[in-house]
């Protein structure tokens, strides 16, 4: 059997690599985007209205990194206010993502808003004086013709349930 010796540098090397490694996997998981519950979404959003888009209007910007970004301004008509001070008045929301010039981007984590389309939006205020969706795209809960979120079971009504709880 062959003796293997290691110096204390190595080993203290060794070590040092184990623990980025660790720490690494530790911040992406963080980063992999856990879904927030519906409570965390209504407790975190400034805001949480009931709406429908009334038009959306895709224009370029350059965003904190210098890159430059298809970025939809969405006009909201509010039907309902869940949580935050209540106001029927537009509000006016912005969505990296669109159609411009005959380019579309698609952003992975944010739906894709057209006029017309109701969701409940959850939502806090942007530094540029539009309203951003809180968590981004798990801010968007889309609504069908008979308020289920679509693509589960959630209804309206339980939405508006917790929300009042939170007020």
């Amino acid at each position: 059997m062959e003796r293997v010796f290691h110096s204390p540098r190595a080993v203290a090397g060794a070590l040092s690599l184990a623990a980025c490694v660790i720490a690494s996997a530790g911040v992406l998981a963080a980063s992999n985007g856990r879904i927030a519950t519906l409570d965390e979404r209504i407790a975190g959003a400034q805001k949480v209205v009931v709406a429908s888009a009334r038009s959306v209007d895709a224009g370029w910007r350059e965003n904190t990194y210098g890159d430059r970004l298809i970025v939809s301004r969405v006009l909201l008509d509010v039907e309902e206010t869940l949580k935050g001070s209540a106001s029927n008045s537009p509000i006016w929301v912005e969505l990296e993502g669109g159609t411009l010039d005959g380019f579309t981007l698609h952003v992975s984590d944010l739906p894709d808003l057209r006029a017309g389309e109701r969701a409940v939006f959850f939502l806090d205020q942007g530094d540029n004086g539009f309203s951003l969706p809180h968590l981004r795209g798990q801010g968007i809960l889309k609504l069908d013709k008979d308020n289920l979120v679509t693509g589960s079971s959630l209804r309206l009504d339980a939405i508006r349930t917790l929300a009042r709880g939170r007020r």
